[in-house]
């Protein structure tokens, strides 16, 4: 195993503990977690029931389903809502789904959504891209400032896009930095239209400003961009959701500006990121600071992808109280848990829990930067008040840890404690830090009592 050459300095500072760690023992973490999942609040669905065959629906895999989902939804919403019923079959969508207050979507086992990729079936609606809020295509099932809203089922959302809006992927850039440009200049979002002539994905399911939600047992497959986006939403519940979409961009769950969040027992098998964390980009986040990601439980969920558990780099707003735990890898993943920022962003992370993890092969095992993509400056992002426990690797084909702070911002507050890496190219690089703790933590084959001279 080789030793990162900044590995030697920092660690003998690790060893003088600090005492400005106020950090929540056990016991205040499992009341602190409690105290969260009683806050989230399960949709309330009336009891009205239809399905979608009721409205002309067919799953036979070629007839448009748009009409029929329309008019379903709009009989239910006459009603007050209910569940919409997708029996099994194959039923393809020309357009979007618009949810409504108090529905639940409900695919059986069996039933599959194949969406379409003709951008005129996708008006614009508000929305956002990578932290910035714009108008774009619809993404496919859409809900916007909604209240009880539930996805259920054991059927499947496919995007159909890897031979379809993938291909936007390398047309991005002149968008991706105008959305970035309109942030920086404050431009007023009713100016901010994109669609036709442009090239922005839109996601397969996102919510904004939405509260009660339920997303179980459904399968994500294929999605043009981000899979499950939920922004500036409160009360949500993800359970048992499992995902196969490798396409650039595929992240399973994206949570901005959200809070009071369980998910647990989610199958993740994605082409980026599993969990992503996040809070608005630069200026638009930091104007939006009174809303900051916080109050997430993550429990009981595999692992397979980019990256596992990630917050940033969008998280200008900041992000905090996240509890992690008992969860592990299937598969590769790049790194496992990755923290993100650099000098654009300001903001936060702080008070983050992540404990009982384990990994088979990663190329970092934990990775925290405030030098994402070394991009920006004037606004240094803030790291600190960290607990890692528990965590196992079998190997880091790159390097086991590492922090890397500013030196008019560092670091701080960290505890890494009973972490084992079986093998890794290197041990440990940690820069620009105070106040971190290291105990208990083996790289390569531990040690044991020193040999005697012969």
């Amino acid at each position: 195993m080789k030793l990162n050459k900044h590995y030697i300095v920092p660690v003998l500072l690790l060893f003088s503990f600090y005492n400005s760690f106020s950090q929540l023992s056990k016991q205040e973490q499992k009341e602190k977690v409690k105290s969260i999942l009683e806050t989230i609040i399960l949709p309330s669905i009336p009891e009205n029931r239809i399905s979608l065959l009721q409205t002309g629906g067919k799953g036979n895999g070629s007839f448009d389903n748009k009409k029929a989902f329309d008019k379903a939804l709009m009989k239910l919403q006459k009603k007050g809502g209910g569940t919409l019923v997708v029996p099994k079959g194959n039923y393809r969508i020309s357009g979007p789904i618009h949810l409504i207050n108090n529905l639940n979507l409900h695919l059986a086992e069996g039933a599959t959504l194949k969406f379409g990729s003709n951008t005129n079936d996708y008006p614009l609606v508000y929305t956002s891209w990578e932290g910035t809020f714009i108008y774009n295509y619809s993404p496919f099932i859409y809900g916007y400032n909604l209240h009880d809203i539930a996805i259920t089922g054991k059927g499947t959302i496919d995007g159909e896009a890897a031979t379809t809006w993938l291909q936007w992927k390398p047309k991005e850039n002149n968008d991706k930095l105008t959305t970035r440009d309109m942030n920086h200049n404050s431009v007023p979002v009713d100016q901010r239209i994109f669609g036709e002539g442009h090239y922005l994905r839109p996601q397969l399911v996102q919510l904004i400003n939405c509260n009660n939600i339920l997303v179980e047992d459904v399968r994500m497959e294929d999605s043009p961009f981000w899979c499950l986006h939920l922004l500036k939403c409160k009360g949500i519940t993800i359970r048992g959701v499992s995902y196969d979409a490798h396409n650039k961009n595929n992240d399973g769950i994206d949570l901005e500006y959200s809070s009071n969040v369980l998910i647990e027992n989610v199958t993740f098998n994605n082409g980026d990121d599993n969990i992503a964390i996040k809070a608005g980009r630069d200026h638009e986040g930091r104007a939006n600071a009174a809303t900051p990601s916080k109050n997430i439980v993550v429990r009981n969920c595999l692992f397979k992808g980019l990256h596992a558990l990630v917050i940033g780099s969008e998280m200008s707003a900041g992000v905090e109280n996240v509890f992690v735990e008992n969860s592990k890898s299937h598969g590769y993943v790049k790194r496992g848990i990755y923290f993100k920022t650099n000098r654009d962003r300001g903001g936060y992370i702080k008070d983050i829990y992540i404990e009982n993890l384990s990994f088979d092969e990663t190329e970092d095992l934990i990775y925290m930067t405030a030098n994402y993509h070394g991009e920006g400056n004037g606004y240094n992002s803030k790291i600190k008040d960290i607990e890692i426990t528990n965590v196992q690797c079998n190997k880091a084909s790159g390097t086991a840890i590492v922090i890397q702070g500013y030196k008019e911002s560092k670091v701080e507050n960290v505890l890494l404690s009973n972490i084992t890496v079986e093998k890794a190219k290197n041990g440990i690089s940690v820069t620009n830090t105070q106040h971190v703790t290291i105990d208990n933590v083996i790289i390569g084959e531990e040690a044991t009592l020193p040999t005697a001279v012969k």
